[in-house]
């Protein structure tokens, strides 16, 4: 067994046990069959490697979630403010800005950061672009900034 075998062993076995609740040696046993199988299927279908056990990142991804959640509460409070302001509030754009980041997993980060946070979303992603959809002129403007791809940027390093 390699290192994202194991990875995936204990990210399943942690879900499991979250999930479950219920701590009977019957439902024990069956958690480990179940996460057997999901590991036997991923072995022969050869999907468990470095891109779908991101290990490099691991060190990274508390710090990382923190900002994101810190920037996640703030657009939900800015988009409240729009809706109270009414239609007048808002300037819908679309705009294509440049992916700074390497790997195809810091870019999918990315992508789905910018949808994570309420008034844009990633429509798109092209090669070393991708397509944003935003509520207001001003969200584009914070992501052209590049804040959180520079946060995401991190992750890589």
């Amino acid at each position: 067994m390699n290192k994202h075998t194991i990875s995936l062993f204990c990210i399943l076995a942690v879900l499991w046990l979250f999930n479950s609740g219920i701590y009977t040696p019957l439902l024990l046993i069956l958690g480990l069959v179940s996460i057997g199988f999901v590991i036997w299927l991923s072995l022969r279908m050869g999907i468990i490697d470095d891109e779908s056990q991101p290990l490099q990142l691991s060190r990274k991804l508390p710090a990382y979630y923190f900002w994101l959640i810190k920037k996640i509460i703030q657009s939900n409070i800015d988009v409240v403010v729009l809706v109270w302001r009414g239609n007048g509030a808002i300037s819908p754009c679309v705009a294509t800005l440049p992916i700074g980041q390497q790997s195809e997993i810091a870019k999918v980060i990315y992508a789905n950061s910018i949808t994570l946070t309420p008034g844009t979303v990633a429509m798109n992603i092209e090669n070393n672009s991708v397509l944003i959809h935003s509520l207001t002129t001003h969200s584009m403007e914070e992501l052209r900034e590049g804040d959180m791809a520079r946060q995401v940027s991190r992750l890589e390093m």
